[in-house]
């Protein structure tokens, strides 16, 4: 389990950033939201490249995800899971769902 930033590098590029309590305290403090929602994602389900349609969180619930990234890199997410999307612009990033079964997550924008 790990809480996880999606975020936009200069280069265009999606990137991750593993956080933590320690050094994200902000993580700590109530963060303004529009709601939740969640999503059932069927097993093989493939989105190609697309950025994110605004801040939020994703938590996984049930399944894995595996998100692709310009460099080529492949990063898993399982229950648990938590990642801060904020690649709104750019290329942005390949979603797959892995395994047999669905994934569902919890989904959280945030209020700008």
């Amino acid at each position: 389990m790990g809480i996880y930033r999606l975020y936009t590098g200069s280069d265009g590029q999606s990137h991750f950033e593993k956080m933590s309590l320690e050094s994200h305290p902000e993580l700590k403090s109530l963060t303004s939201t529009e709601g939740i929602l969640f999503r059932e994602w069927p097993s093989n389900q493939f989105i190609d490249w697309h950025p994110a349609p605004r801040r939020q969180y994703v938590i996984n619930i049930s399944g894995e995800l595996e998100i692709g990234l310009g460099d080529g890199s492949l990063h898993r997410f399982g229950p648990g899971d938590a990642r801060l999307v904020e690649d709104t612009t750019g290329q942005g990033h390949t979603t797959r769902v892995v395994g047999k079964e669905a994934t569902v997550t919890a989904i959280v924008p945030l209020d700008d």
